[in-house]
């Protein structure tokens, strides 16, 4: 099993901040999994939002230090990686911006980033954007 982190970036309290994963080939929050110099999962989901999608940390706000969503499950094999079928516990949190805007992208993880209204992300990701949006009080 591995830990992840994700990161549910509500903008202005009427988007979210979704990117395109290059291997799993889906629309998700951005995140990842920890790396040695993480000291916090709070940290290291906000480390995996800049990393991934460009956004300035400096115009992000977490809204809590406890996680928006906390969600279990089995991720399929990725032979390219040498990783066999394994389980991810992914701890999501949830951070605020009014004006963040998506930089340069990391192209080895993502193949795009943008802003979807939270009911559109609702549908394409599930219910943690509600609860991202709840925590912001955007709903």
């Amino acid at each position: 099993m591995h830990v992840t982190v994700g990161a549910l970036l509500v903008r202005d309290g009427a988007e979210v901040l979704l990117i395109e994963h290059r291997a799993y080939q889906l629309t998700l929050q951005p995140g990842g999994h920890l790396e040695p110099t993480d000291t916090t999962l709070l940290g290291a989901a906000l480390r995996e939002l800049s990393e991934e999608t460009g956004i300035d940390p400096e115009l992000v706000i977490p809204v809590s230090a406890h996680p928006a969503y906390i969600e279990f499950g089995q991720v399929p094999a990725r032979p390219a990686k040498d990783e066999p079928d394994h389980y991810h516990l992914d701890v999501g949190y949830a951070f605020a911006t009014a004006e963040a805007e998506v930089g340069t992208i990391q192209e080895s993880e993502v193949s795009g980033a943008a802003w979807y209204p939270l009911d559109l992300a609702e549908r394409l990701v599930g219910p943690r954007i509600a609860r991202a949006a709840a925590a912001t009080g955007s709903r």
